[in-house]
């Protein structure tokens, strides 16, 4: 049974073998994650032009507050300072910088009361990451800006963690999300028509987990965890950041989460940039992840928008 674990004293090799089990980490006071959450609301406050970035959306019509995000998202993803935080953030909980890759830093908003829960500010329904072609070593890193609460966070379904659901993922294509899908989720207002993977059949959410980190800590989760959106009741927007690593030992070995359903193509683990020089996995380590797919589709193995 999936536990929760604060604060840990162990080391990084430690945290993904017991991630790799199942366990949920929460670490609840970090000066790096301060420093990147006073980096992170300074854009986002900006963005908003002097509103209340958790309560903007009761001031902004649907289509402004869209266009907001998409100029803001991408400016923080790609934001040298971005990538120069994530990185004092991982070596300050124990990771290996010469082993240690992560990918950019991904801003969410999830909006109040189904203001905006398509596009740009997609509210996930239960899903693992690794029916989106994530590997099975994938550790994901997920912290708040600004003060969550049961209400407006992400929810755990540990029940499933060694279970197998019947999902999409079979007909997810990473390289053709990248081709085709993720540059217009600005336009994706109301309805999503994107495919994405889904559950195909019934599962029952509870019982669930949904551990609630302070502002300046973070919980740590497998891509394998399924987890959803909770449906935001709040009140206020929850804005929040998360980011992935692999280590490269794990890549090698195939060291990771059971993989009990996913069968997408493609693999996002060229996304990842090593925490020392921001170099790339070599092309050799990441080969064996893509047997059998065309060469053509390669050509979109990196998202650069």
């Amino acid at each position: 049974m999936t536990s929760i674990i604060v604060d840990p004293t162990i080391s990084d090799d430690q945290r993904r073998e017991l991630l790799y089990r199942g366990e949920l980490f929460v670490h609840t006071d970090s000066p790096a994650i301060r420093e990147f959450v006073a980096f992170t609301r300074g854009m986002v406050e900006e963005a908003f032009g002097g509103r209340d970035p958790e309560s903007a959306q009761h001031e902004m019509d649907v289509e402004s507050y869209a266009m907001t995000l998409a100029r803001l998202k991408p400016a923080f993803i790609h934001h040298p300072d971005s990538k120069t935080h994530l990185r004092a953030i991982l070596t300050e909980h124990g990771c290996d910088p010469d082993l240690t890759y992560f990918d950019v830093p991904r801003l969410r908003t999830s909006t109040s009361d189904d203001y905006l829960t398509t596009g740009i500010a997609y509210a996930f329904h239960a899903h693992r990451d690794t029916w989106y072609s994530a590997p099975m070593m994938q550790v994901n890193w997920w912290l708040p800006i600004y003060d969550v609460e049961p209400d407006n966070v992400v929810a755990f379904h540990p029940a499933y963690f060694d279970r197998a659901i019947s999902n999409g993922s079979a007909n997810y294509n990473y390289y053709e999300w990248n081709r085709d899908s993720r540059a217009i989720a600005a336009t994706q207002i109301g309805v999503d028509t994107r495919v994405q993977p889904k559950p195909e059949e019934e599962i029952d959410l509870e019982p669930q987990i949904r551990p609630v980190p302070p502002v300046g800590g973070m919980m740590v989760f497998s891509g394998a965890q399924l987890h959803s959106s909770v449906p935001n009741t709040s009140g206020r927007t929850r804005i929040s950041v998360d980011f992935r690593t692999v280590h490269r030992s794990d890549v090698q070995a195939r060291r990771g989460a059971p993989n009990v359903d996913s069968h997408c193509t493609g693999t996002t683990l060229r996304d990842y940039l090593r925490v020392t020089d921001l170099e790339r996995l070599p092309a050799d380590v990441i080969a064996p992840f893509d047997e059998g797919v065309p060469e053509e589709l390669l050509a979109h193995a990196v998202y650069t928008g």
